[in-house]
């Protein structure tokens, strides 16, 4: 695994990342016929909260990001991008780690979307999330706190 670093956001970082976001989000979205040259980098503008973003970096450099933004009960795992180049090598699911940790711990629910048919569905799965709903373009999953005992799930 790369040495990697991970820091608070600054609104400094935006342009950067979402340039990010727009590249590992590319080939998802050209596959959901979704890609749009400016709105896929104008939905992060539009989301970019720095108190609940950190930047992850590789030798120094910009490589990845991740927000966990509070919503009532819940967090929502957002913006979580890593460069292409680096994907594979343990990185994000060091992260994701890194940031479900204190969440099992203050008994917190974690929810997000990612795109269907992402690679990144069977990291969320590996770290404890399932599918809560999906549609044509989004799966939303969730996951409970290691240590809270299962959400009642209605027999289907």
């Amino acid at each position: 695994m790369a040495d990697w670093e991970i820091r608070a956001a600054s609104s400094a970082d935006v342009e950067t990342v979402a340039e990010l976001r727009a590249v590992a989000l590319r080939a998802d979205l050209e596959r959901l016929g979704r890609y749009d040259e400016h709105r896929v980098r104008q939905r992060l503008r539009d989301g970019f909260d720095p108190e609940h973003t950190w930047v992850i970096e590789v030798a120094g450099a910009l490589a990845g990001c991740v927000a966990l933004r509070p919503a009532g009960d819940t967090h929502w795992l957002e913006h979580f991008y890593l460069d292409p180049a680096l994907q594979g090598r343990g990185i994000g699911s060091a992260v994701l780690r890194d940031l479900l940790e204190p969440c099992d711990r203050d008994d917190v629910l974690i929810r997000l979307n990612v795109l269907r048919g992402s690679p990144a569905r069977r990291l969320y799965e590996r770290h404890g999330f399932r599918v809560e709903t999906e549609d044509g373009v989004d799966v939303f999953m969730v996951r409970e706190p290691a240590s809270a005992p299962p959400l009642h799930r209605p027999v289907t």
